[in-house]
């Protein structure tokens, strides 16, 4: 019996994180002022759920990696969604040692794109920066470097539905992703 090609779960995971980042990030950039409340819904399902998922099928493939990154970020979303919807009383410092800690979570996960091509390694790279200037921007109320999250968040986002998507459209044409090269051999 031979076993069924099952689908690749990174293109979801990636596109999941990547819609719901740009939403948020557009916010956080300021380019949108009303309306941020749709951000909750995307959490808890696109942006969580979604990522929960492709984790999921992920250690089931043996990607450890892949793993590790969906599901922590899948339960980020979810850790929103919940803040946002059930928990009053939140700080901004609060929410800023939050993102800090994901930022630190997030540069560690980066070296382990060194092996892995272009695309992964730049969304980690934007990402962590990303929660840095988010987590301190809010741990000193200083709207430039919210405002300077959001941006580079709308970059991480286009890093990672780019790296996504170019495997979706890789696969359906028979081709090799065009994602670059590894930074390290």
């Amino acid at each position: 019996m031979t076993e069924q090609k099952r689908a690749n779960p990174a293109p979801l995971g990636l596109s999941g994180f990547a819609l719901t980042t740009l939403v948020l990030s557009v916010f956080n950039a300021g380019l949108l002022s009303q309306g941020s409340s749709v951000v909750v819904g995307l959490a808890a399902f696109y942006g969580g759920l979604a990522q929960l998922l492709a984790g999921i099928l992920e250690w089931r493939a043996g990607n450890t990696f892949g793993y590790t990154a969906f599901f922590t970020y899948g339960a980020f979303w979810e850790w929103y969604f919940v803040t946002s919807m059930f928990i009053s009383g939140v700080t901004a410092q609060g929410v800023g040692l939050v993102l800090i800690a994901f930022g630190i979570f997030t540069l560690v996960m980066w070296f382990g794109t060194f092996k892995s091509n272009l695309g992964l390694f730049a969304t980690f790279l934007l990402l962590w920066i990303t929660f840095f200037l988010l987590g301190i921007g809010s741990m000193v109320s200083s709207t430039a470097l919210i405002h300077a999250g959001g941006y580079v968040g709308i970059l991480t986002a286009i890093a990672a539905w780019y790296t996504g998507l170019a495997m979706v459209v890789a696969e359906a044409l028979g081709t090799n992703p065009p994602l670059g090269r590894p930074i390290m051999k």
